[in-house]
C-alpha cells in the first residue's frame, strides 16, 4: 500500500510541474525571474514526499550490561556433607584416594579381620542343625560383620587417634598416615597368627626369620593370619557339629531298629536338634564364646 502511494504522488507531482512549466513558459518574465519561480516550487517537494515515505526507524537503544551477580555467602548448614582436601592436598585427589580404598574393604574385611572365621563358624552350625536355608546367607553375612565391627572397634579407636585424625589437620601426610594406620593391625593379626603358619610362608618368602613373629612383614603375616583363622574356624565348626551328629545317629539306630524304613531320620532329628539348641540357649553361648576366643 505504501508502493502504490509513493507512486501516485510522483505521478501527480510529474503532472503538478509539466502544468507549471507550460504555465510558466507563457508568463512575460525573464529568466531569472522563472528561475526564481522554480526554487519557490522546489522546496515543498521533499516536504510532500515526505508524508508518503516510510518513517526511518530508529537506532536501536544500547542494552545495559547488568552487574556481576555477587556470590552470597549463606551460613553453613551443619547437615550438609563436605569433602575437603587431607593435609595439604586438593579435594580432586582426596576423592580419588577414597573410591580406591572402598574397593580394597571387601578383601580387608576377610582377609585382616576375624569375619572369615566367625563366617565359617556359622555355616557350619546352619549344616549342623539340618536348616539348608534358615538363616539365610545374608543373616549370617550381616552378624558376621556385626560381629566384625564389635571386635575391631578398639583397633579401629587406635586407627583413627593416630592416623586419621592427624592426617585431616594435616600434620602428617597420607602416607605416613597409612603407615601408622598398619602398626594396630600389624599387631592384631601377629596375636592370633600361627607360628607354624608364619614358618610356612616365611620359608616360600625367602625371608630372613624374625625375632619375633611381631617383626614379620606384611608379605608374611597376611597369608599366614588367613591361613589362621580358616583353621580355627573349621575347629569350631567341627566340635559344633558333634552334638548333633549324635542325635542324627541316635535317631537314625532308633527308626530303622523300630523297622521304620520309609521314614527318613531327618525327619524326626532336625526338630529334636532344634530343641536342643534352644533349650541350652545355643545362640547366646555360641556367639559368647566366639568373642571370648578373641580377648
Amino acid at each position: 500500500m505504501k508502493s502504490l502511494a509513493i507512486i501516485s504522488a510522483m505521478i501527480c507531482l510529474t503532472l503538478f510541474l509539466a502544468t507549471t512549466s507550460a504555465k510558466a513558459s507563457s508568463w512575460p518574465v525573464n529568466a531569472d525571474a522563472r528561475a526564481g519561480h522554480m526554487l519557490k516550487l522546489w522546496p515543498s517537494t521533499p516536504m510532500l514526499l515526505a508524508q508518503f515515505m516510510p518513517p526511518s526507524p530508529e537506532p536501536p537503544a544500547q542494552l545495559e550490561t547488568p552487574a556481576p551477580i555477587q556470590p552470597s555467602h549463606s551460613p553453613q548448614d551443619p547437615n550438609e556433607l563436605r569433602i575437603s582436601g587431607l593435609g595439604s592436598g586438593s579435594t580432586q585427589w582426596t576423592i580419588l584416594v577414597l573410591l580406591t580404598f572402598l574397593t580394597f574393604i571387601p578383601g580387608i574385611l576377610i582377609c585382616m579381620t576375624p569375619f572369615a572365621r566367625l563366617l565359617i563358624v556359622f555355616h557350619f552350625l546352619r549344616q549342623a542343625l539340618g536348616l539348608q536355608t534358615t538363616p539365610s546367607n545374608q543373616t549370617l553375612i550381616g552378624l558376621s560383620m556385626i560381629m566384625t565391627f564389635f571386635i575391631m572397634q578398639p583397633v579401629g579407636q587406635v586407627i583413627y587417634r593416630d592416623s586419621i585424625a592427624p592426617l585431616q589437620m594435616g600434620k602428617i601426610t597420607a602416607l605416613d598416615a597409612l603407615v601408622k594406620a598398619g602398626a594396630p593391625m600389624h599387631q592384631f593379626m601377629s596375636h592370633y597368627v600361627r607360628e607354624k603358619d608364619a614358618a610356612l610362608f616365611l620359608d616360600m618368602a625367602k625371608e630372613p626369620r624374625p625375632k619375633s613373629i611381631n617383626d614379620l612383614s606384611f608379605r608374611v603375616l597376611l597369608p599366614a593370619y588367613i591361613l589362621s583363622e580358616l583353621k580355627a574356624g573349621f575347629q569350631i565348626g567341627a566340635v559344633l557339629f558333634l552334638p548333633f551328629l549324635v542325635v542324627d545317629m541316635v535317631v537314625a539306630s532308633i527308626t530303622t531298629s523300630v523297622g521304620m524304613m520309609q521314614l527318613p531320620p531327618v525327619v524326626i532329628s532336625t526338630p529334636l536338634k532344634l530343641l536342643l539348641f534352644l533349650m541350652v540357649d545355643g545362640w547366646h553361648l555360641l556367639i559368647g564364646a566366639l568373642i571370648r576366643s578373641f580377648n
